[in-house]
């Protein structure tokens, strides 16, 4: 992994170290428009460019991020959409909810906060779903289905009801073996990504700025870590004959990597762009900010930013009360080179 500056005064003993490549991005694109990867892909990191190449047309289901084809069966967008409001319900009533005492958040990161939002959204379902939250099926998809095909098997399927969340309900409905598979992936796939990305969000901010001042917003401290380490770093979109009338850089044949990792660090477009500012964000509207794509292009937003501000805002608050801080013998984050973008790990502990 490369080494890339710390990003704030508060942090000055941290060093963010990136995965070769995409230390390698930053290094040799950044402040670029629409430059060429691979002989069939060309990065685009210019707003404008990418501006028209993600308003050009909607995603198609293999380049949406969370709601594939699953199983070879497709999920239409009446279905991502109908399942994105059932967890949305879920996200609402833990956040109405009472939340629970005396919890420990300190630990390592983002593994803690993403078993605390498991157990504050998802509490009530049965081990054979929640056990679908499991950081460690990230590591290859056939783990994945060889715990959702067993899950689907076992005698005593949860019977729908009031005990379950809604999700939970929606899952518990489903009849038959490979009904029960579907429902199970579809669960995960809706309610995964919810945990990782806010644990992994929380998680970066803390790397990138605490300690915070007293008086600086959460939203604030969130929107700074999307920009300096947005979990979707980069969108793609397979080759369509819309681009290339675009920008003529683009041959037929291109795929296209929009990169929100380049553009949220672009000199042209942010001043001192390496450092951790969230006070920019009292003048900034993070929806009409040229080259901040943390939750997609404006024609076609992702539906779960709805869900992760608040509860990133919640968990910030939960560590900010608890007076907990990175340990001061961590002073390298890595972040590897995976689809949800993040630092490895980070230790919390109450503060000396």
């Amino acid at each position: 992994m490369s080494p890339l500056s710390p990003s704030s005064a508060a942090s000055a003993h941290r060093t963010t170290v990136f995965a070769p490549r995409l230390a390698a991005l930053l290094r040799d694109h950044l402040g670029e428009d629409v430059f060429r990867l691979e002989p069939d892909t060309v990065g685009v990191a210019g707003p404008e460019v990418a501006d028209r190449i993600l308003a050009a047309r909607r995603a198609t289901e293999t380049e949406r991020p969370t709601f594939k084809p699953l199983q070879g069966r497709s999920i239409s967008r009446t279905e991502a959409s109908a399942v994105t409001r059932t967890i949305g319900t879920d996200v609402r009533d833990a956040l109405a909810g009472p939340l629970p005492e005396n919890v420990d958040l300190s630990g390592p990161w983002p593994l803690t906060g993403h078993l605390f939002l498991r157990d504050l959204i998802l509490g009530r379902d049965p081990a054979r779903l929640r056990m679908l939250m499991s950081r460690t099926l990230e590591l290859t998809p056939k783990l994945t289905w060889s715990v959702i095909a067993v899950g689907a098997a076992l005698p005593g399927w949860p019977r729908p009801g009031e005990h379950l969340t809604s999700l939970g309900d929606r899952a518990a409905r489903a009849v038959g073996y490979q009904d029960r598979r579907y429902a199970m992936g579809v669960y995960r796939r809706a309610a995964a990504p919810v945990c990782f990305t806010v644990s992994t969000l929380v998680s970066n901010a803390l790397w990138l700025g605490a300690p915070f001042a007293d008086d600086m917003p959460n939203r604030h401290i969130i929107h700074e870590s999307l920009r300096l380490l947005p979990p979707s770093w980069n969108i793609l979109r397979n080759a369509s004959p819309e681009y290339g009338a675009i920008d003529d850089r683009i041959g037929e044949g291109d795929d296209v990597l929009v990169l929100p990792l380049l553009s949220h660090r672009d000199p042209a477009l942010w001043e001192d762009p390496d450092s951790f500012r969230p006070e920019r964000w009292e003048h900034l509207d993070p929806d009409r900010t040229p080259g901040y794509l943390p939750f997609g292009h404006s024609s076609e937003r992702c539906w779960g930013r709805h869900m992760v501000m608040p509860l990133a805002e919640l968990l910030l608050d939960l560590v900010r009360e608890a007076g907990l801080a990175v340990d001061r013998d961590q002073s390298v984050g890595k972040v590897p080179l995976l689809g949800l973008l993040g630092v490895e790990e980070v230790r919390l502990r109450k503060r000396n």
